[in-house]
């Protein structure tokens, strides 16, 4: 796993690969993105999703290119799930950019849960023969997101489990990972945020992020987006 960033403001490290396949879209002036994952990525409560606030941000960026994406999240669902929408949801929409949004939902554990959630195995092979279709079936950049950096997934060592597998499954598949557990780490350890700011105040659960967090890992996806295609 990488370090944790240490600077202020907490920036996130820049990614392992340049996003070439989207840097080409933007070039020919029309790019699309397919975001997958659960809540996080679905938008949970009131709180307005990272990919809606990320559109905006990349559009600003790129004025020149007409940028869509597609929000294919769905609350509750893990990667076991998410691979069987993947022909309908993400490969049938021929994306330049996935965003795969995973694993909070193989390490949480909700008393009494019908179906239970799927176990750690199941969780990272789904994950690795995702990347595998992915790869096969499309030629997009992919990142792949890892979970969140709150109270209620602090307690598990297989959180950091999970995290650690996730980045080994993207370093192995040749992708890109963005490690968003870092990330809110170092803002709760090196900013100084704290968790009643990082965790949705109306979530009794203390699982999913505020709304002040989403803008900023919307931001910093944004700022490693950015990057990777500006040297691609």
């Amino acid at each position: 796993m990488e370090s944790t960033p240490s600077s202020i403001p907490v920036v996130p490290p820049p990614f392992a690969h340049g996003l070439v396949h989207f840097s080409q879209a933007l070039a020919r002036g029309q790019a699309k993105i397919v975001a997958i994952g659960s809540s996080t990525t679905a938008g949970e409560g009131n709180i307005v999703s990272y990919p809606d606030r990320l559109l905006p941000l990349l559009r600003a960026q790129y004025p020149a290119a007409a940028i869509s994406l597609d929000n294919r999240g769905v609350g509750g669902q893990e990667a076991p799930v998410e691979l069987l929408r993947f022909d309908a949801d993400v490969i049938s929409r021929h994306p330049d950019l996935v965003i795969w949004q995973v694993g909070t939902n193989a390490v949480w554990q909700d008393p009494g849960q019908v179906p239970p959630p799927p176990t750690f195995f199941e969780t990272t092979k789904a994950i690795q023969d995702g990347l595998v279709r992915l790869h096969n079936k499309t030629e997009a950049d992919i990142i792949l997101m890892d979970l969140q950096y709150v109270p209620t997934l602090l307690t598990p060592d297989k959180a950091i489990a999970m995290v650690v597998a996730i980045g080994e499954l993207a370093r192995d598949a040749g992708v890109n990972a963005f490690r968003r557990f870092a990330f809110m780490k170092a803002l709760h350890e090196i900013e100084g945020v704290s968790f009643d700011k990082m965790v949705d105040p109306t979530d009794d659960k203390r699982l999913h992020d505020s709304d002040w967090v989403t803008q900023r890992l919307a931001w910093a996806l944004k700022l490693v987006i950015a990057a990777g295609a500006d040297i691609a």
